[in-house]
């Protein structure tokens, strides 16, 4: 371990955490100095005096790449939080969207993420020009996402249940059946839905779509000839096959456009469609403007893609 030097807690700064949040994300100098828009040379110099200050090597070589400490791992999860409340530090009192210049990381699966980010970036950055986007997948997302830092901001239909964790409804969506109309025709009644081979979305292993999940606890059974980890896979499997996939209808204006739709044969739940944060961010200026930001788009989006916005319930 490197001998402490003359450095102190007094020394750490804002852009320290932000070379060392970067550096620990991305696994590697090059793509966190691009991150940062820095040099190379700026991030390795900036990690060598954390490195002096900590007492640890906070990364070492792996292969071709680099690998964090248990220290750096600990420290991380501490910089995120110390972020945030500069962050706030600075929001306090009116925020003013031209003044900010900074980083906002969101996650979302590809459904949500092509339908609402593109026009969240171009509709914010009009009042805050020094906004960056960042997307992360949401896979299923966990409360921990939130109190660790990883985003301010999840768009999932399956938020965590945790106390510290607040949500609101952005919109509803309908599921249809897809298929080839080129290979087959709508499936005519349950029994031919079901002796269909189906596509589907698993996030996780043994994790299943919630339509997927309500539908097996009706009874029915479904030979899934193909899972992906995500909605873009489904399309090359259902092109020229007989294959159905049920999913959500925002879908066919964007990764299933093109594939034929038909009603579920039988009646399901729609799918309700959240943004997500966590509890410290409630009264964060900043955090307020992203979310009416974010609400703001939901309309125009879901006009975009030729579909009408349900009426949002009561969060």
């Amino acid at each position: 371990m490197p001998a402490m030097s003359k450095f102190d807690h007094s020394d750490i700064d804002g852009r320290l955490l932000q070379v060392l949040l970067a550096v620990f994300e991305e696994q590697s100098v090059t793509r966190a100095a691009a991150r940062l828009d820095v040099t190379q040379s700026a991030v390795s110099h900036l990690l060598d005096k954390l490195r002096d200050i900590v007492g640890d090597p906070l990364f070492v070589k792996s292969g071709r790449g680099i690998v964090a400490t248990a220290r750096a791992e600990a420290l991380a999860a501490h910089a995120r939080v110390l972020l945030d409340g500069l962050r706030s530090f600075a929001a306090a009192g009116n925020f003013d969207p031209a003044n900010f210049d900074g980083t906002v990381t969101i996650a979302a699966n590809d459904l949500q993420r092509d339908l609402l980010l593109p026009l969240l970036l171009r509709t914010a950055r009009v009042r805050a020009p020094g906004l960056s986007l960042r997307v992360v997948p949401s896979g299923v997302p966990s409360a921990e996402m939130l109190r660790d830092g990883h985003c301010q901001l999840v768009i999932t239909p399956r938020p965590p249940e945790a106390g510290d964790v607040l949500q609101k409804r952005l919109f509803e969506d309908r599921y249809w059946v897809y298929f080839d109309a080129g290979q087959r025709s709508a499936p005519h009644g349950l029994g031919e839905y079901l002796a269909s081979e189906h596509c589907s979305v698993h996030y996780e292993a043994r994790r299943t779509l919630d339509i997927d999940e309500w539908i097996a606890a009706q009874g029915h059974r479904r030979r899934l000839a193909v899972t992906v980890p995500g909605f873009s896979g489904i399309g090359p499997f259902l092109r020229g096959s007989t294959r159905l996939a049920t999913l959500p209808g925002l879908l066919r204006a964007s990764l299933l456009r093109g594939l034929a739709v038909a009603p579920p044969p039988f009646d399901c739940p729609p799918m309700p469609m959240y943004m997500v944060w966590h509890l410290r961010h409630q009264a964060d200026p900043m955090h307020q403007w992203l979310r009416q930001e974010l609400q703001a788009v939901v309309a125009p989006a879901l006009a975009a893609a030729e579909l009408r916005p349900a009426t949002p319930k009561a969060a």
